[in-house]
Formats: structure tokens, sequence, C-alpha cells
């Protein structure tokens, strides 16, 4: 679908297509559907996104999961997360690989208090690793900014399915 096909959908059917666009966050596409026409869709996402409020941002960032973390392991995934994170290898780590994810996952909450988002789906285990460690350097402010914009690479590739 093209940028008008998604603008002519009537709100609800707009909606019901791209709620599961932001993880566990469907308030995203509810805004943008209000906010139509559109020129470009992932653009017009995008600016809800930076439009809310820190509170809202910080919560959808909260709402990934951890990387090779408790969601996969138990099966409660998304199916695009489950999808993403297999596409990269993280359904198939070593015990050491394992060991690695998990420590800097705990690693990295602690330092910023919430999850590393990374567009997994444009690197592989280990590029995601050594952007994890090095990531852990930078700011709180600086990981928030990086974790929105990591957000939108996952949104554009998720919409380029739908298309």
């Amino acid at each position: 679908m093209n940028a008008v096909d998604w603008n002519a959908l009537p709100e609800a059917a707009f909606v019901a297509r791209l709620h599961a666009l932001f993880e566990h966050s469907p308030w995203v596409v509810e805004r943008a559907a209000a906010r139509r026409p559109f020129s470009d869709l992932h653009a017009g996402l995008l600016q809800v996104l930076h439009a809310a409020s820190a509170d809202e941002q910080l919560a959808l960032i909260r709402a990934h999961p951890e990387l090779a973390g408790k969601a996969a392991i138990d099966g409660s995934l998304t199916a695009a997360s489950a999808a993403e994170q297999a596409q990269a290898g993280l359904d198939r780590l070593t015990a050491e690989e394992f060991a690695r994810f998990h420590a800097l996952n705990a690693a990295y909450c602690a330092r910023f208090d919430f999850p590393f988002v990374i567009c997994v789906r444009l690197t592989d285990k280990a590029g995601i690793l050594a952007a994890m460690q090095a990531r852990l350097a930078n700011t709180r402010e600086a990981e928030i900014a990086t974790a929105l914009d990591e957000i939108g690479k996952i949104v554009r590739l998720r919409l380029e399915v739908l298309r």
C-alpha cells in the first residue's frame, strides 16, 4: 500500500492494520490516524512519536523486550519481535552468548532503567553485543534518543512488510 491507500482507510481499519508497529503501544498509531493525511506514513508516525511526552516515549521504550531475555525464553514475545530476534540468531545462542546477553541486559537496565533497544534486523549477534557494550558509556538522554531512533528503524522495516 502507498501513502494514498493508507490515508484512505477508515480510522478503525488504519489502526487495526498498523496497531502492532510500535511494541505494545497502539496509542502512536491511534494518534497518527487522527493526523492524516500523510505524504510519508513512516514520517507521520514518527512525528507522533516525537511529539509525545517524555513519559510516553519512555513507556514505549520500556514496552520493548530484553533481547534474548525472559520474554524470548517463555514465549511471550510479540510475533514481530520473535521473528526479528530469530532473524538475528538470538533464538540460537550458545550458553556463553546467552550469559553475555544476560549480563549486558542487566547492566544496561541497571544503568538506564529501560531495556536496550536496537533494530536487530540491521545487525547480527556480534553487532548487537558490541552495541550493548559501547552504549553503556552513553548518557541516559543519549540512550533515550538512540532508542527512539532505533524504534524508528524497527517501524520502517515492519511497515515494509505490510506494504
